[in-house]
């Protein structure tokens, strides 16, 4: 009988030794990012603040620092476009993020459910119709959906698919 307990014994020690850290964690496909964008309820940019951020006052300041090659100032951080266009996101009020064109007149808004993974985007036209909505899994992964739940991109690090799973556009992801 000892020699059983003592077997068992070691059998137990061994097994919290060798036994793995299990995580949480959601994990999507297409279907449940879908799913879980187009059941819950959409956010909205209040229209004070949409009001407030329709013109770039500080334009100037934001194309010259970009064009440096600088995208993180003091109390917002910038993103540059291929066609032009630049993204702001004030430290004060990270919820959101404002899209401009060239001329810093407002083409897009954004807003947040949360500011940690997974977490839910709805970006609107300057006029407030939905454009697209995402589901934000991690910093690499994030599915984009159009208001009707077709998939516009899925990106998993630097690659974007399409809901075949081609292949269609890739990114620098800069740290």
């Amino acid at each position: 009988m000892k020699f059983l307990s003592c077997i068992l014994l070691i059998f137990c020690i061994s097994l919290s030794v060798n036994a793995e850290v299990i995580t949480g964690g959601v994990e999507y496909n297409t279907n449940s990012a879908r799913d879980e964008l187009i059941q819950t309820q959409k956010l909205a940019i209040p229209k004070s603040l949409l009001k407030a951020n329709l013109i770039d006052n500080n334009r100037n300041n934001n194309l010259a620092v970009l064009l440096k090659g600088v995208t993180e100032l003091k109390d917002r951080t910038l993103a540059y476009f291929s066609d032009g266009s630049y993204g702001i996101i004030y430290k004060d009020n990270p919820q959101y993020v404002w899209y401009y064109n060239n001329d810093g007149t407002l083409t897009h808004s954004e807003i947040k459910s949360s500011l940690e993974y997974p977490y839910k985007t709805y970006k609107y036209s300057a006029d407030g119709q939905l454009v697209n909505m995402s589901l934000r899994v991690s910093k690499e992964e994030t599915y984009i959906f159009k208001p009707d739940g077709t998939l516009i991109a899925h990106w998993i690090g630097q690659y974007c698919y399409d809901e075949r799973g081609n292949i269609v556009m890739s990114r620098k992801i800069l740290e």
